[in-house]
């Protein structure tokens, strides 16, 4: 026997070039059970070469029937799992001192992601007291042995990594319900499955140009990644127009730090940004829809001095003066101006660049995101590539991302959003992204998922809103995920998505400063109305509000948490231990994070604070009417009062009054004035621009006002 696993070992290291860490923190001398997530056929037998030899597995009598041979190499009991006696079976080998290897989805993965966890090991860990290890299993997934073959390109002998977590207990409550310990056991055995997989997932000093390079080995060059309306990117040409365009860029671009991006979604913007990872510089990401002097702020806050867009862009996007004017401060390159330049000699280089896998310069991997909305000047918010692969990496533990899905962005790369989720995280993980310019084609964009057979859609609750009124019911049969995140998810958009869709939407809570998710509602775990739960390895903290009973100051620690801040006139700041999401939230009992307001969107009125979100919500509850938006302005009297600024004329206050006395909501959420506006500002992300609402309602106050 030990002659056989010291054969195992060594063909297991030289087949799948297999790693396991961990191994030392096992420990048999109390009860224990080892929980590993299921990839393969191949989990059971990589375990038994490795795990001391007192570990005992649990087979399915079925599968034992099979496998009779093997089997015989390592101790094991068989249940039936359709036998409710098969559970008492695993408790009483657990108590007798025997660690057990059980997986906890009780089947191998069909998604590609983790399952369900059965209550059943729950149970045993409640009544047994065992320390329990998860088990983090990655590459198996890709063997010809898994059973996701019809949706990621198998091979026979993928590279197999294993690490085993910390082990933690689960106590008993004696004033719950079994049944309700047994869910919450086998929630919190998720969780740490979660944590441990994305913990044997980072990459310390990741650059995410080799990233795709690896990618595009284990998915297949010819594989098309990126499409837009004009063309479709395998991996091949994807890397191959990086290397030709770096190879333009170098020469031009030589000591600079960073440099700006002025694009719409589009291969081309694509290309551009691997470009520049391959090259070690920092792309700084121009928010186009933010006006002039915010981008010439950028451009002084990144210190630019080249900026890189495209013609036919500036033209249909009609920046001409916009460009004229960065033109003064910033050296403008366009790419049709670079793809006309390319030799022979430049294509050469670049074919000779695909066929060694060049990987990146030294340099820096960085991205720069720019601050909306609150700053007088723009904050460029720093992030590595480990932190953009961060999150990549936290999401995917909580969705079954495959190359069979099909993502449509139509979110701006500027926005945190749309680069992370929306670009990177497709083309780095095998999932085609199509690319389209604007969110705001309400009627085409429904059309373009149809057609494409898009699976997954990101977008704002604005944006959802108009795809969901302008669709036809069958324009997204073949979604699968459609999440939202940059503002609160409105009941109607969600009940209108259920209604006339069947899809559910999940909804998340993110922030520039976190690349950008920090909590999401997945499949797994779900709760309507809430933002859904911290991503695995992140870390939270409430500070108090003084004047706010319930939750408090959203602060955060996490893997994706940014490297730190560009300031105005300042430079680089450093992020501190904490960052402060400026959001007050609430959590509840099982961890879904409610989100009560922006924290700059308080107003203390009289030593009261009042919420301007539930201000919004009231008064469009009142006039059903979602066109709104509050604001506080100083007032001598109390400190502060606020303006409700509404597009619609025939609004009255005194029909919001009645409608706040008849629902018995506190009398402060009535507003001093209404302030009619032609139409509510928006950011590139679809908020409301409340920084230029402000401007607009001061400006409107003597007009259209009602007391």
């Amino acid at each position: 026997m030990p002659v056989v696993m010291a054969f195992l070992k060594i063909l297991f290291r030289v087949l799948f070039k297999l790693n396991i860490s961990g191994l030392e923190k096992l420990d048999f001398s109390r009860p224990t059970i080892l929980m590993p997530n299921h990839v393969s056929l191949l989990d059971a037998v990589l375990l038994a070469a490795y795990l001391p030899k007192e570990a005992t597995f649990v087979v399915n009598t079925q599968i034992a029937k099979k496998i009779r041979l093997p089997l015989k190499l390592r101790n094991h009991i068989t249940v039936d799992p359709q036998n409710p006696y098969s559970v008492r079976t695993m408790l009483k080998t657990v108590q007798s001192g025997v660690p057990l290897v059980l997986f906890p989805e009780g089947r191998v993965t069909v998604t590609g992601g983790l399952m369900k966890v059965y209550s059943g090991i729950g149970y045993i860990a409640i009544r047994t007291g065992a320390q329990l290890y998860p088990i983090a299993i990655n590459g198996a997934e890709r063997s010809k042995l898994s059973y996701i073959g019809n949706k990621i390109r198998t091979v026979w002998f993928p590279k197999i990594n294993i690490v085993i977590g910390d082990h933690f207990h689960i106590a008993g409550q004696p004033d719950v319900s079994m049944k309700l310990q047994k869910e919450m056991a086998a929630d919190k055995i998720l969780r740490a499955l979660q944590e441990v997989l994305l913990q044997s997932r980072l990459k310390p000093g990741v650059n995410l140009f080799d990233e795709l390079l690896l990618q595009a080995s284990r998915h297949g060059r010819g594989r098309v990644i990126c499409e837009d309306i004009a063309q479709k990117l395998t991996y091949r040409k994807l890397i191959l127009a990086s290397y030709l365009f770096s190879r333009k860029l170098r020469p031009l671009l030589k000591d600079q730090a960073a440099t700006g991006v002025l694009l719409p979604n589009s291969n081309g913007h694509a290309i551009a940004l691997f470009a520049l990872f391959r090259l070690g510089i920092t792309p700084a990401m121009l928010n186009f829809s933010a006006g002039t002097q915010s981008l010439l702020d950028a451009c002084d806050t990144a210190v630019l001095h080249t900026i890189l867009t495209s013609r036919q862009f500036v033209e249909k996007a009609k920046l001409a003066d916009t460009v004229a004017a960065l033109e003064k401060k910033c050296k403008i390159v366009y790419l049709e101006d670079v793809r006309k330049d390319i030799r022979f000699s430049h294509k050469l280089g670049a074919f000779a660049d695909l066929l060694t896998g060049q990987r990146a310069d030294k340099g820096f991997n960085d991205v720069i995101l720019f601050t909306s909305g609150s700053e007088s000047k723009p904050k460029g918010v720093v992030l590595g590539h480990e932190q953009l692969f961060a999150n990549m990496q936290q999401a995917l533990t909580l969705f079954d991302f495959t190359p069979a899905d099909k993502l449509f962005n139509a979110l701006p790369m500027f926005h945190s959003f749309g680069l992370t989720a929306g670009t990177l995280l497709p083309i780095l993980n095998g999932v085609t992204v199509v690319l389209y310019p604007s969110p705001l084609h309400y009627r085409v964009i429904p059309e373009l998922v149809y057609d494409r057979n898009a699976t997954v859609i990101f977008g704002t609750s604005t944006f959802l809103a108009g795809y969901g009124r302008a669709a036809h019911p069958y324009d997204f049969h073949a979604v699968r995920y459609a999440v939202a995140g940059a503002e609160k998810l409105k009941d109607e958009v969600r009940e209108l998505w259920s209604r006339k869709f069947g899809i559910r939407i999940l909804e998340g809570y993110g922030t520039t400063e976190a690349a950008p998710i920090v909590t999401i509602n997945s499949p797994l775990a779900y709760k309507p109305g809430t933002v859904g739960r911290l991503l695995p390895g992140m870390r939270c903290r409430l500070q108090e509000i003084p004047g706010i009973e319930r939750g408090g100051s959203l602060q955060i620690q996490g893997p994706n948490v940014m490297k730190g801040y560009l300031i105005h006139g300042q430079g680089f700041v450093p992020r501190p231990e904490w960052y402060d999401c400026g959001d007050v939230v609430e959590f509840d009992e099982r961890g879904f994070m409610t989100i009560k307001s922006r924290l700059k969107r308080f107003a203390k009125i009289g030593g009261e604070m009042i919420s301007l979100q539930t201000v919004e919500e009231t008064a469009a509850e009142c006039y059903n009417d979602a066109a709104l938006a509050a604001i506080s302005v100083e007032d001598g009297r109390k400190g502060e009062r606020i303006l409700l600024c509404v597009t619609n004329p025939n609004h009255k206050l005194s029909e919001l009054k009645a409608y706040i006395t008849e629902k018995g909501h506190p009398p402060l959420l009535l507003p001093s004035r209404l302030v009619v506006i032609d139409k509510l500002p928006l950011l590139g992300s679809g908020k409301t621009d409340y920084v230029t609402l402000q401007k607009l309602a001061e400006s409107a106050a003597d007009k259209g006002v009602q007391d």
